[in-house]
């Protein structure tokens, strides 16, 4: 296919006021106590399972502009083999994974996950979490139906989008 995406969201009227709130609630999460690190390791999991390299190219970019180091954002697909994330990482991990893999699971999230994620965070970053999960996962779909690619994305490109 190139590097062309199949349509583009922003050139039709509907799909471009839909993406200008579907961007006004992604403000709501970005102003939440979760940690932007942690939203964007969030979003760059559920990313890399659904296969959205439009996502991913963008949520790396701005991992890193928040101050994550390569050797975390590198080993995120690996993330239960490797020694770098902490006990309340893994468990937001575990939580993008369950929640992005609902029909693969049979079960959906699953209570030890969600045990976990209930032990290190509070309900207003649990809600933030939950949040972050569902709207990457929708994102990743309009990206990826589209065909939109991964590569070119600049950080804070989205910035201003949320008028």
């Amino acid at each position: 296919m190139g590097n062309e995406a199949r349509f583009d969201l922003f050139e039709n009227d509907l799909a471009a006021r839909f993406a200008k709130r579907f961007a006004g609630t992604a403000l709501v999460i970005q102003q939440s106590s979760l940690p932007k690190s942690l939203q964007e390791l969030v979003s760059l999991r559920a990313s890399q399972v659904n296969g959205c390299g439009h996502c991913v190219d963008m949520h790396v970019k701005e991992a890193a502009a928040a101050g994550e180091s390569a050797v975390r954002l590198g080993l995120v697909a690996t993330w239960r083999e490797s020694t770098v994330f902490t006990d309340a990482e893994r468990a937001a991990l575990a939580l993008a994974e369950e929640g992005t893999r609902l029909a693969d699971a049979h079960r959906g999230v699953s209570d030890e996950t969600w045990s976990q994620v209930r032990e290190h965070f509070d309900d207003d970053l649990t809600a933030a979490l939950v949040c972050q999960v569902a709207l990457i996962n929708a994102a990743n779909r309009l990206a990826v139906i589209t065909g939109q690619k991964g590569g070119s994305y600049e950080v804070g490109a989205f910035a201003g989008f949320h008028g």
